[in-house]
């Protein structure tokens, strides 16, 4: 205990996150640095987390999709990630395994953490993915898939789900690790400012 608020992470949460995520103890050191800068009190809100979100898309709203992904994990439901959430956060939004990916996008889609998907939850998430397209970017998207309803329909599809029907995990991982087109509609892809910021801020 008492770790979160310290400036050196504690040796058994570096080890942690060394085995569990790809950075390395300089870089997770780096984080911790700059964590602990923006949040001094060791744990990040909601309404941080969305201000970061925000900006890198200054010109489109990540409010709805910050709120989803930050709700997936925020593992113990308290309202706020401390860092080893944010890091886990970090790792499978930016790369991570596929397995631990898919599961994590589980989470995503999973809005009232039930244990399946609906179809409404898929509809959910897909508007808040569209929400930060840019509208010129929007108008390049293949014609079945060019607006929220579109795309939802064509991910529901593909399971072969009646209007009514849930998703389980397993379904859902084995039917995105069958098909990679499915994965590119699950997921939103950073662009590259994204990532070239997370590098900024680990510098």
């Amino acid at each position: 205990m008492g770790n979160t608020k310290s400036s050196a992470l504690s040796k058994e949460l570096l080890e942690e996150l060394k085995s569990n995520t790809k950075y390395s103890e300089a870089e997770l050191c780096a984080w911790y640095q700059s964590f602990l800068k923006e949040c001094p009190g060791g744990k990040i809100t909601k309404e941080q987390f969305e201000g970061i979100y925000a900006s890198f898309f200054p010109g489109a709203d990540p409010t709805a999709y910050a709120r989803h992904v930050f709700r997936s994990f925020d593992t113990n439901a308290d309202g706020t990630l401390d860092f080893k959430e944010y890091i886990v956060a970090l790792h499978l939004t930016s790369g991570g395994k596929t397995l631990q990916k898919l599961e994590w996008a589980f989470a995503l889609y999973d809005v009232d953490g039930n244990g399946t998907i609906s179809k409404n939850e898929i509809q959910e998430i897909v508007r808040s993915i569209f929400n930060m397209i840019p509208a010129d970017d929007q108008t390049k998207l293949p014609e079945d898939e060019n607006t929220p309803e579109k795309r939802a329909e064509k991910i529901w599809a593909f399971f072969g789900k009646k209007e009514n029907d849930k998703i389980t995990e397993g379904e859902f991982i084995q039917g995105v690790m069958d098909n990679k087109d499915i994965l590119r509609l699950i997921q939103y892809d950073e662009p590259q400012r994204i990532k070239d910021k997370l590098k900024e801020k680990k510098q």
